[in-house]
Formats: C-alpha cells, sequence, structure tokens
C-alpha cells in the first residue's frame, strides 16, 4: 500500500525546511567572514594614502592578526558543509574566498614582493588545498583573486609615484609582467576568468605607461635624472 500523499509531501516539506536553515546557517557564517575581509582591506589600502608607504611594515601586522579571525570564520564555515557538497553551496562564499585570496596575496606581495602561492593563501586562510581533502581553496577563485591583485598594482604604481617613491613601480612593472605570463600558460575556459584575465593587459599597460613617464622624465632610479633629483633634494 503506498503513503498518502500528502505524507509524501510532507518529506518533501521537511527535507526543503532543513536545506533552507542550513543554507541560512552558511549565509551568516559567509556573512562573518566578509566583515573580517572588509576590516583587512580596510587596513591594507592605507599603502595608497599619503605617507601609507612608509606605514607597510605595520600595516601587514595589523592584517595578518585580522587574518587570524578570518581563519576562524572559515572553520566555522566549513563544519557548517556536508562531506562531498562542497560545490552544491560553493556560490555563498565563492566571491569572498576570491577576495580573501586577493589580500592574502597582497599581503605576501607588500612583504616580500613575491607571488603567493596556492599552499600559502589556502593556509592563512586555515582551508585545504586540495579538493578530495574537504573544503578547499577552489583553483578558480585563487585565480580570481591573483588578478583582483593586478588591478591594486597598477593602482598602487601610480600612488606610488604620488608619493615620491620612484624605484617601486619599476619592481611592480616586473612583478605584473611576470604574473601575465604565467596568465598566458593557461587554457582558461572560465568565463569569469577569461574576461578578468582580458583585463590584466590594461593593468600591465598602465603600469608600463608610469615608467615610461618616470624614464622620460630622468626620474627612474638609475638614469640621469635620478642623480639630478637627488642633487635638488
Amino acid at each position: 500500500m503506498t503513503a498518502p500523499m500528502s505524507d509524501i509531501f510532507n518529506t518533501f516539506q521537511e527535507y526543503l525546511s532543513s536545506e533552507q536553515e542550513l543554507r541560512e546557517d552558511i549565509r551568516n557564517s559567509v556573512k562573518d567572514i566578509e566583515q573580517t575581509a572588509r576590516e583587512i582591506l580596510t587596513t591594507l589600502q592605507s599603502i595608497h594614502h599619503e605617507g601609507g608607504i612608509q606605514e607597510i611594515p605595520s600595516s601587514c601586522e595589523q592584517a595578518r592578526t585580522l587574518f587570524v579571525t578570518l581563519k576562524e570564520g572559515y572553520a566555522k564555515l566549513a563544519q557548517k558543509i556536508p562531506t562531498d557538497q562542497y560545490y552544491r553551496y560553493h556560490d555563498h562564499w565563492r566571491f569572498v574566498t576570491q577576495r580573501s585570496a586577493f589580500l592574502v596575496a597582497l599581503t605576501v606581495y607588500l612583504e616580500t614582493g613575491q607571488l603567493a602561492t596556492k599552499e600559502m593563501v589556502a593556509e592563512m586562510l586555515g582551508i585545504k588545498v586540495k579538493r578530495e581533502d574537504g573544503f578547499h581553496l577552489d583553483l578558480e577563485d585563487y585565480l580570481m583573486g591573483l588578478l583582483q591583485l593586478s588591478s591594486e598594482m597598477s593602482r598602487f604604481a601610480v600612488n606610488s609615484v604620488t608619493c615620491g617613491d620612484y624605484s617601486r613601480p619599476i619592481h611592480i612593472s616586473r612583478f605584473i609582467a611576470e604574473l601575465n605570463a604565467g596568465f598566458r600558460l593557461l587554457n582558461l575556459k572560465n568565463d569569469s576568468l577569461r574576461k578578468r584575465f582580458d583585463a590584466l593587459k590594461y593593468d600591465v599597460k598602465k603600469i608600463e605607461e608610469v615608467v615610461y613617464d618616470l624614464t622620460i622624465r630622468g626620474l627612474k632610479p638609475g638614469t640621469a635624472g635620478d642623480g639630478d633629483m637627488s642633487h635638488k633634494a
């Protein structure tokens, strides 16, 4: 004898209610992560302000402290995701994880001048590197974070000149050129990644223009005008 139709639909409702509660719980955790990410971004944005370049070490130190809170947020989120259902709910934290990857990459660059690897980003966020290990850093989210970094670097190159730091744009130019070369090795299928990568060439061009302006004005370190500036100072 088959169950009454009302019983069948009551079972459906129980499932839908449970699913809705889980998604709401996930959204609340993501909101906490987003708040911490905004605080980290605000801290690191000081590099663009007057005198901010001199405050880079302290800004990175403050960011590192906030990354501990961010790590705790991801730990709480990971506990809520059922086993093997990462991609079912991935859209809830996709954007904030891309932003978080960018923030880690920016912090590491400011501290070392080097590219933050996927492993380094995952470690600072307190999540796994590989998909099979559970809640992990999706490769496309990591790559999107690096592409966000390129835009930040083009802005930083311009503001560095405004602050009188004429050598930094040279280092930024080399770094972004290498990043661009690396992305060109990839056969990008993801539409959003490919579109964002297309914007990278404009970041490269903008930074190259900054370096070119420094060169023709004699402000690029190592040019004849560099000595003239030192004399005037």
